[in-house]
């Protein structure tokens, strides 16, 4: 986990990760939501639909995000204050995602980092765009 405090961090500066989207993963966030839309839990309705199987939800995609900030940028001292996303292609069982932030902005008054978000799969198509901003706390809040 990393622990950036807001002097270290950098306009331009990346962090990024990869994920695989496992049928468990999609399993356990239905539990949590208690969604049952068949496109995220019946493969033969998915394909019906004309998906390759079945689709993660789209806040599971969105939900590594949260990761982002709170492990990689800037790690322990976040505080996700908002998140602007748009979903630009389905994921499905056993996509890989590479889940990145860019620091595009910085406020100095209020300790805030704005990143750009991409989430893309192993093909290299994205899957999801936006913008996060988040506070990054002091040495005595983390």
């Amino acid at each position: 986990m990393n622990l950036y405090s807001y002097e270290e961090i950098e306009i331009g500066q990346k962090e990024e990760f990869r994920v695989e989207i496992k049928e468990a993963l999609l399993d356990r966030f239905r539990e949590i939501t208690g969604d049952e839309n068949p496109l995220h839990r019946d493969e033969i309705y998915a394909r019906q639909q004309g998906h390759k199987g079945r689709v993660a939800y789209g806040m599971l995609t969105a939900s590594f995000l949260s990761t982002l900030a709170g492990v990689y940028l800037p790690g322990e001292r976040s505080l996700i204050q908002s998140v602007e996303i748009k979903f630009a292609k389905p994921v499905y069982i056993g996509d890989i995602l590479t889940v990145t932030g860019e620091v595009t902005e910085k406020n100095d008054t209020y300790q805030l980092i704005f990143l750009k978000v991409t989430i893309r799969n192993q093909n290299g198509e994205k899957v999801l765009r936006g913008k996060m901003q988040i506070q990054v706390l002091g040495e005595e809040a983390a």
